[in-house]
């Protein structure tokens, strides 16, 4: 797979609405798409995940920007790759930072099935033609803004609700939306924002009947979630402390969740993720694609992802138009009755906006190889 040109599209697009959760407010997200061409022109595209600030991880769109072109880049000058699943190799001397290698083994990924002519659903082993989704909805000012955002997104089908909690602004206000909506599968992502010391405060929760309860304690804890697991019926979901197939073998044998969410750049690449998923099915732990206010290049991988059939849970992959004004993606992702149907077109399935790009773009960065 000759790999003759790439092209980092610093980019900052502006959120229809203020996202809220227990480490902060984002109004805009900056990030970057890498742009793969080989040496017939075929385009891959990936998207960057980290955020401006280090809040969800260590990661920052500086410290991506610095690691994709000082390291990253420079190995696959020196690799031949046939097959995306020999970036992961080709980075193991990179530790961690797995944010920053997926947005090129992303496009690698998008790259390889637009050379097979197939759908990148396909070549990552998927099956489905529709996947299931959820809304995520951040803090809001008020119990009654939080009822009328869900009873909206209720209204348009979405199959399940993800409602941001932080000390405070919890038990109440979910005993409030249960009481509202006895029947919407309902979860609760706490973003690291509790400890032991809460467990009795946590297991209210269980008179709730939630899906689960999403990384309640430290981000990178895998032996306090299973002494709270053990204590609390509701399941317990792992996010921010599954960084890699390793971490999520050792918080299954250890009993720390019932649940993981996978998302592509937190474990470093869409191979991780599928290593991640076969484990989860040997094991019989349900998984989900969680979000990262992805743009539509993001969004595309997430449900081409979303497509094999461990992902038992409807993930964040919401529609285009829920996040913003005007996506990067001709067409832009949509959603019917909580349902996204999988594009089956080459590669991503959709195809780049340039115009929209363009004019998002802050700055480009051309690397010969």
């Amino acid at each position: 797979m000759p790999i003759k040109q790439i092209k980092l599209h610093k980019v900052k697009m502006k959120l229809n609405s203020p996202f809220t959760t227990s480490f902060g407010t984002m109004e805009t997200k900056e990030f970057f798409i890498t742009e793969i061409i080989d040496d017939k022109g075929n385009r891959g595209f990936g998207e960057s995940v980290a955020f401006t600030s280090p809040w969800y991880s260590e990661e920052t769109v500086k410290t991506n920007e610095h690691v994709i072109e000082d390291f990253l880049i420079p190995l696959l000058k020196e690799n031949t790759i046939e097959h995306p699943d020999e970036v992961l190799e080709v980075f193991k001397s990179i530790r961690r930072h797995n944010m920053a290698k997926s947005t090129l083994e992303g496009a690698i990924w998008d790259l390889y099935a637009k050379r097979k002519e197939i759908p990148l659903a396909e070549a990552l082993g998927g099956t489905k033609s529709e996947i299931d989704v959820g809304i995520s909805i951040g803090i809001q000012p008020t119990v009654e803004d939080l009822i009328n955002t869900i009873d909206h997104y209720v209204k348009e089908g979405y199959k399940r609700i993800k409602i941001k909690i932080k000390p405070g602004w919890d038990v109440d206000v979910l005993r409030e939306v249960r009481k509202q909506f006895p029947d919407t599968p309902i979860m609760a992502d706490a973003n690291s924002a509790y400890t032991l010391n809460d467990i009795d405060h946590l297991k209210q929760l269980d008179d709730l009947n939630l899906m689960m309860i999403e990384q309640p304690l430290a981000h990178d804890d895998i032996i306090d979630h299973a002494t709270l697991q053990e204590a609390m019926e509701t399941p317990v979901c792992l996010d921010e402390s599954i960084h890699s197939f390793e971490d999520a073998r050792k918080a299954v044998e250890l009993g720390s969740c019932k649940i993981i969410n996978v998302k592509i750049g937190r474990v470093g690449g869409l191979t991780e993720a599928k290593r991640i998923h076969d484990y989860c099915k040997e094991k019989g732990i349900d998984i989900w694609c969680g979000g990262m206010l992805e743009a539509g290049v993001g969004r595309a991988h997430n449900i081409a992802l979303t497509t094999l059939t461990q992902f038992t849970l409807p993930g964040d992959t919401a529609s285009s138009a829920r996040y913003w004004k005007q996506d990067i993606i001709d067409p832009e992702v949509t959603v019917t009755d909580g349902v996204i149907k999988v594009p089956t077109k080459p590669g991503i399935g959709y195809e780049i906006n340039e115009e929209a790009l363009k004019s998002y773009t802050t700055e480009v960065k051309t690397f010969d190889l």
